[in-house]
């Protein structure tokens, strides 16, 4: 098993600009989502922090946070 690619430093002395950082994706109950795998959906359930349970019509799907693959509507 393989453990996940730790992000780059930002090093405060290089030519480069620092990497924006990206702002927590907050979800509330009844928002309409999308998402790359399982498609259009609506927010049954938070867990703060954790998770979401999302409702995609077929199936019910605990998408776990950073929610990398899913966007609000």
């Amino acid at each position: 098993m393989t453990k996940p690619a730790a992000p780059k430093r930002y090093l405060p002395t290089s030519p480069f600009k620092a990497p924006a950082a990206a702002a927590p994706k907050h979800f509330a109950v009844g928002d309409q989502v999308t998402h790359d795998m399982y498609g259009l959906g609506r927010v049954i359930g938070i867990e703060d922090g954790i998770a979401v349970l999302v409702d995609f019509g077929s199936v019910q799907e605990r998408i776990l946070s950073p929610y990398a693959k899913m966007s609000k509507l």
